[in-house]
């Protein structure tokens, strides 16, 4: 007996069969309901379902698919690399609203659905990926641009499920694809002809140096070698390496604000750590000098400062974040 549904026949539109196709997933399942089913829950014929959608999937990520088009007709109207990307990216997730896809994703359990999310999922972060790859490949290292474009692809995937977990609507998808792009920032940095930054320290004592910087401060060992005539060296990691350069004004303005009446040495290390206060008092107690207690400063982070067993003057820096 063919299923009747009382009230005002529906108009069709893409959005009513979107309706009655996620109705028909919830009470049967997304494999139990067949393209037929959908078209009668919604009053619709089969050839006017397929003026719409091209199949059963297609309801779920037509709207999705026509912003991945837009992503790529983004990018491949860039001339740059990196920002290119990220402009991409951000008009990607503008006005992102709740959809079929949204629903479907915070109830694929109940939908029926994991396993046709998981397998289509694969080709969209695929798709993301070649077309951030072909853009980064102009002028870019190959190897690295595939790497990034993989990378990039999942993070957008990444982003939207989230999003969706989270209660369709009740957060920004643009904020939540910024969190999820962060993690792989540093794939998205244009990389320049200098590779590392690496400070050589020469050291009376290696093993007290190894004690205070990697015990201690927690900096783990990356390489260590031994050499002729008991030559050592050991190189630890120090994180993310930047290189600051500030003149005699803006010296003199962080000498002011993070001690008091102290002055910098021309090379001074700054370390970023999770707790300024807890790392210095931690190196004190190993053989550093007090130059300054933690204190905040205007822009947002903790510093201390030390002098080193081995001269080495040394920032400790903690990011407090927006307040």
């Amino acid at each position: 007996m063919a299923e009747q549904r009382s009230g005002r026949p529906r108009l069709s539109s893409p959005a009513t069969i979107a309706d009655a196709a996620c109705e028909l997933f919830f009470e049967r399942g997304y494999e139990a309901t067949s393209i037929a089913d959908i078209a009668l829950r919604a009053g619709v014929s089969r050839s006017s379902f397929f003026n719409y959608f091209s199949s059963k999937s297609d309801i779920l990520w037509s709207s999705f698919d026509a912003r991945v088009d837009a992503l790529r007709a983004h990018l491949d109207a860039a001339d740059e690399g990196p920002p290119a990307v990220a402009s991409a990216l951000r008009a990607f997730a503008a006005d992102f609203a709740p959809d079929s896809l949204a629903l479907a994703m915070a109830n694929a359990s109940a939908m029926g659905l994991e396993d046709e999310l998981e397998r289509e999922s694969a080709i969209r972060t695929s798709r993301i990926g070649r077309s951030v790859s072909v853009a980064l490949r102009r002028g870019g290292d190959p190897l690295a641009a595939d790497v990034t474009g993989t990378a990039v692809g999942g993070a957008v995937l990444a982003a939207v499920r989230a999003w969706a977990a989270a209660g369709p609507g009740r957060t920004s998808l643009a904020r939540t694809l910024d969190d999820a792009v962060a993690v792989i920032a540093p794939l998205l940095t244009p990389r320049g002809t200098v590779h590392q930054l690496r400070l050589v320290v020469s050291s009376a004592d290696l093993d007290e140096a190894l004690q205070f910087y990697r015990d201690v401060l927690g900096m783990p060992e990356a390489e260590a070698f031994e050499g002729p005539d008991g030559a050592r060296v050991a190189i630890l990691d120090a994180g993310r390496a930047t290189l600051e350069l500030a003149n005699a004004a803006q010296v003199r303005f962080i000498d002011a604000i993070e001690t008091d009446g102290g002055r910098s040495d021309a090379l001074r290390v700054a370390l970023e750590v999770d707790d300024a206060d807890a790392a210095a008092e931690a190196l004190v107690r190993a053989g550093a000098r007090w130059e300054a207690a933690a204190t905040p400063t205007p822009w947002r982070s903790r510093n201390a400062r030390l002098r080193a067993p081995d001269g080495v003057q040394l920032t400790l820096f903690q990011e407090l974040g927006p307040e």
